[in-house]
């Protein structure tokens, strides 16, 4: 046995070492292996418990921790009775290191982490053996506290007394603590062994637990008064740092239990003075214990609702947190601006409770069936929503959040009985919902102390969320009395902007306020109109006539008075950029606002072209206000006049120069550094904003066509020639600055063509097109940019998205480019790029219609060979799946585009008619599939687009678009539609399925429609009969299909396919 302690103890300070590299694995080894050993238990607690020979112990602390964890190994979980030899042994042992340890001794003063180790192995001791080994725990244990032979003046031994209470907790935890219990995974026998451990403590040993626990606190308060009395010394402030010690654990232990025990033990006359006198205490830690022990009193399920009415009443609460509220509120005052955190900890705890009181409070006046005990307790919870607000209004975070889950209960019990009756707001509700909001519009601010722009993200997120949940507040209120918060908001909003236009000197964070109340005041006006009603008093206006109607003569909503004050109050020129910001924010929100009121626009965009704003010298400022400007403009363009539109636009020339940069890479050799440049948020992204809006400004001068087209090439001119000499200092791969250059200035042109409104297909007579000899001159320059850098995936990234915008532009006005840039996209092509080509030729067969048919017709045949045998390659992993449906949906997409359009003849062109058999077996794999609905939808659709191109009937003397098309149709397709339907995967509860088989309802519609006749004569006399339908059913089926609408046809093929699948 020695020489196994040895080695066991050898083996635990070597593993805790990894400096003895050589040895370190091989005693990890031979720990494992004896902790597998059913024996291991004897040599952990002889090593734990083996005194030296100086009295103390004989092993380091760290080895000794080992064996605790050793034997929390063989008491956890451990569901059988020990036998009596390892429970003699481990009592004796355990008792007689409490005894010498902890009575005697120093009570692991060197290793104090080793005592709540030791707690929690002698709860798990308990917890194997309270039940039929150790009934007499408790009373055994209580001996050890106040031993006959003491010669210490204290009463109790202070060292067992904390141990006492530090196993308490640890019980209380392990069989009542729902938090802990959550944690670890559940078992039955652990959940019955626990509550019959908790039943036995009940029934045995609460009363005796509870008495010791508060007959040591009060012997601990005696104490700390007697001490702080006489005086401190030395000896005495030792004295008394061990008495508020034992104090502060002992209601710790108390508030653990209460929850779990009788109330009549825990609650009587004595517990409540003591409990009081302890929640004023000079301690911070005995404060905070108390705070959470009545916490749990307060909230501790009881069966009746008037015990809990008694409980409260007996309790008086209410009174006492009023006390210390004022009391805490005043010394946080005369603190100033000094933080103590821990007071306001305290004060947080008394929010808590106040919180708890008033829920419990909450639960007897809405749940409670005795209209006694709800009136009693609704006089309770009014006489406690002051103080619920004043703790509202505490300037910590912390602590006005403490009364949330109060103030939302609250809120709710008023809405619920609001909706139930129609009689008026009674007034002492409506008086406190008043103080409510004058507390919530406060906390809205920012302290004033505050900068936005400078403190700690994290710190500035907490606001925002504490703004939202103060919000969700004022949203509650403003159901139960929408006038009382429109009201208050506005009156708020108009003067502090009033006295702002006045020349009242205003704080930055009233001035933000005011600012941010007109922003939210759309959201909170729930009855406001929409569109230009929002802000204007007008009657219906048809939508063709409002450019025509004046609307400044009608008055202005209250939101309409909140914006006019707004602008006309000059606050967007206040030194502070948070209120700048969010009146930018604001009038970019409600852009609707400016065509009721079309005087406020020019000063709203002198504003942003301000110092404040475009031209900030701060790079995130101009960040933001590019995108806003670019909004505003977006938004209210048909109220600016070309006069306007061409200042604007000279007054942001200097701001359309592009900058190059470039990302600090983490790992050089693997990264692409092009790559990452574009992907890497930049201020350029929101440049690309400013480009868009230079784009619309110059559109609004569409009546004068050579004056846009010039500012159009005045505009794009610099951008070309610097794409030009970029362009020229591309001498290959290495040159990174200028190949993103010309990515930047590609990307700008189009934003640019982004900005005119889109080409009309059909062109309505005495349209003004937009310059189409400057796109077309842009579009060249791309295109040589193009064919000279094409091996660059960033420049056809940017060439897509361009010549998407100018296609949008231009409609086929430069279709005879196209050529030249499909050839040149597709000379370097990677397969990451292929969906976004996808949906670009989808975009260009939409704008350009026949002009592509040639480039199309050399196209689809390689690109379909190419993206078939893509989608044949095996998935590999989660990406490679993603990457395979969105491709397999961009393709699905690209040939519905083309079925859909006058270009559908290149599927059965001279060069790709041979492939024509082979698409539409693919198709018919895709439809057959039911794992993946949305494409099998796609599939099914196309099918009935076929239908309608191809099968129809010639027409007199003429010819089939596609002869013997309606054989295929009847002997694959509607076979394979029919086969679909009785697959057992076809899950018709799913709804993605039902979208299915609604478009199976459309393509069988189609064809008969396409057919005719026949189609019906062979729906009854060869395929369904085929199917082993009733010729009744048959013709009814067929009759259906021709007789109802589109809308009806769908819902009696759902009905019918549903019917038959339930009596199969």
């Amino acid at each position: 046995m020695e020489q196994d302690l040895n080695q066991f103890v050898q083996a635990i300070l070597i593993a805790s070492d990894p400096a003895q590299s050589s040895l370190h694995q091989q005693a990890l080894q031979y720990l494992t292996l004896i902790q597998q050993n059913s024996s291991a238990w004897r040599l952990a607690l002889a090593v734990f418990v083996e005194a030296g020979p100086n009295g103390g112990r004989k092993h380091p602390a760290q080895v000794r921790f080992f064996a605790l964890r050793v034997l929390d190994e063989f008491l956890d979980n451990r569901f059988e009775p020990l036998d009596d030899e390892m429970f003699q042994t481990l009592q004796q042992s355990l008792l007689n290191y409490i005894q010498t340890e902890y009575l005697y001794g120093p009570a692991e003063s060197e290793a104090s982490f080793l005592r709540n180790k030791f707690a929690h192995t002698l709860t798990l001791f308990f917890l194997c053996t309270y039940i039929d080994k150790w009934p007499s725990f408790f009373t055994d244990f209580f001996a050890l506290i106040h031993p006959p032979e003491s010669t210490s003046q204290t009463t109790f031994n202070p060292h067992v007394s904390l141990l006492l209470f530090h196993l308490i907790l640890e019980i209380s935890g392990e069989v009542a603590d729902q938090i802990i219990k959550a944690a670890r995974s559940f078992t039955a026998e652990r959940h019955a062994r626990d509550t019959r451990v908790r039943d036995a403590v009940r029934e045995r040993d609460a009363a005796r637990i509870n008495d010791a626990v508060l007959t040591i606190v009060a012997d601990g308060v005696e104490r700390m008064s007697r001490l702080r009395k006489d005086g401190t010394t030395q000896t005495s402030e030792k004295e008394l740092d061990s008495a508020v010690e034992v104090v502060d654990w002992g209601i710790r232990t108390y508030a653990s239990y209460v929850g779990w025990i009788d109330i009549n033990l825990t609650v009587t006359r004595d517990t409540v003075p003591l409990l009081f006198t302890l929640l004023s205490d000079p301690s911070l830690p005995i404060r905070l214990a108390t705070s959470l022990a009545l916490t749990r009193i307060v909230a501790k399920g009881l069966k009746e609702p008037g015990d809990k009415l008694q409980l409260i009443k007996v309790l008086s609460l209410g009174q006492v947190l009023e006390a210390l509220e004022q009391k805490t509120r005043t010394e946080q005052i005369s603190r100033g601006s000094e933080t103590d955190e821990g007071e306001e900890s305290y004060r947080e705890a008394l929010g808590k409770l106040l919180n708890i009181l008033g829920l419990e409070l909450c639960k007897l006046t809405d749940e409670c069936p005795d209209e006694g005990v709800r009136a009693e307790a609704g006089v309770l919870l009014n006489q406690i929503l002051p103080v619920m607000l004043r703790f509202l209004a505490d300037e910590y975070d912390d602590t006005c959040s403490t009364v949330f889950p109060l103030l939302q209960t609250i809120l709710l019990s008023y809405k619920r009985q609001r909706k139930s009756s129609s009689e008026p707001l009674d007034p002492a509700r409506r008086s406190f919902l008043s103080s409510l909001l004058t507390v919530i519009l406060e906390k809205l601010k920012w302290d004033v102390d505050d900068d936005p722009e400078d403190i700690d993200e994290d710190d500035k997120a907490a606001f925002e969320d504490l703004r939202k949940e103060l919000r969700v507040f004022m949203d509650s209120t403003l159901m139960i009395d929408p006038e009382l918060v429109t009201d208050a908001v506005r009156t708020l909003a108009l003067n502090t902007l009033t006295a702002y236009q006045n020349g009242v000197t205003l704080k930055w964070n009233d001035a933000e306020l005011a600012v941010y109340l007109v922003y939210i005041f759309g959201e909170i006006n729930k009855s406001g109109g929409k569109g230009r009603a929002a802000f204007c008093q007008a009657p219906a206006v048809q939508k063709d006539k409002r450019k025509e109607t004046d609307y400044s003569e009608y008055p202005l909503t209250s939101h309409g008075e909140m914006l006019y004050a707004l602008i006309q109050s000059g606050i967007s020129a206040y030194p502070h950029k948070t209120v700048v910001m969010q009146f930018f924010e604001t009038v970019a929100r409600y852009g609707d606002f400016f065509k009721v009121r079309k005087e406020c626009i020019m000063p709203t965009l002198q504003a942003m072209l301000d110092v404040q704003g475009l031209h900030s010298p701060e790079s995130s400022t101009r960040s933001r206000v590019y995108y806003l400007f670019y909004r505003f403009i977006r938004e209210d363009r048909n109220e600016i006049t070309p006069e306007v539109a061409v200042s604007l636009l000279e007054s942001i020339r200097d701001l359309l120069v592009i900058q190059v940069e470039l990302p600090e890479l983490e790992n050089p050799e693997s990264q692409d550094i092009l790559q990452e440049a574009v992907t890497t948020p930049t201020i350029f992204d929101s440049q690309l904003y400013l480009f868009e809006a230079t784009g619309t400004l110059i559109s609004l001068l569409h009546k004068t066509p050579d004056q846009a087209a010039a500012l159009l090439l005045s505009v794009v001119r610099p951008l070309l020639d610097e794409l030009s000499a970029s362009l020229q200092a591309v001498k290959g791969p290495e040159d990174i600055l200028p190949i993103l250059k010309v990515h930047h200035i590609i990307m700008a042109l189009g934003n640019i063509a982004k900005g005119f409104p889109e080409y009309p297909n059909p062109v309505p007579e005495g349209y003004n097109a937009p310059p189409l000899d400057v796109f077309r001159e842009v579009g060249q320059a791309i295109l040589v940019c193009l064919e000279a850098m094409n091996v660059f995936k960033v420049v056809r990234d940017a060439t897509r998205f361009a010549f998407a915008r100018i296609l949008a532009t231009t409609g086929s006005n430069v279709a005879q480019l196209i050529p030249t840039l499909m050839a040149n996209l597709l000379a370097h092509f990677e397969p990451s790029e292929l969906i976004d080509f996808m949906n670009f030729i989808s975009l260009s067969i939409h704008k350009l219609q026949e002009d592509l048919l040639d480039v199309l017709d050399q196209l689809i045949g390689p690109l379909s060979a190419h993206i078939n045998s893509l989608l044949a390659q095996p998935v590999t992993g989660t990406d490679d799946q993603v990457a395979h449906v969105d491709t397999k949906r961009a393709y699905l997409g690209l040939l519905t585009s083309i079925i859909s359009s006058k270009l559908h003849t290149v599927f059965i062109s001279d060069r790709n008619k041979g492939q024509l058999e082979g698409l539409l077996e693919s198709m018919l794999r895709l439809a057959e599939d039911p794992s993946d609905p949305s494409s099998e939808k796609a599939a099914f659709s196309f099918f009935g687009r076929c239908v309608s191109a191809w099968a129809e009937p010639p027409k007199t003397g003429g010819q089939q678009v596609l002869p013997g098309f309606e054989r295929f149709v009847y002997e694959r397709v509607v076979p394979t539609a029919f086969a679909v339907l009785s697959l057992p995967q076809f899950n018709i509860k799913d709804g993605q399925i039902v979208v299915v088989l609604q478009e199976i309802a459309n393509l069988l519609q189609t064809i008969v429609k396409a057919r005719g006749q026949e189609a019906s004569d062979w729906f009854v006399s060869v395929f369904l009969p085929s199917q082993n339908w009733p010729p009744a059913t048959a013709a009814e089926f067929a009759s259906k299909m021709h007789e109802l609408d589109g809308k009806a046809f769908r819902k009696y093929f759902t009905d019918f396919v549903r019917a038959s699948r339930a009596g199969s």
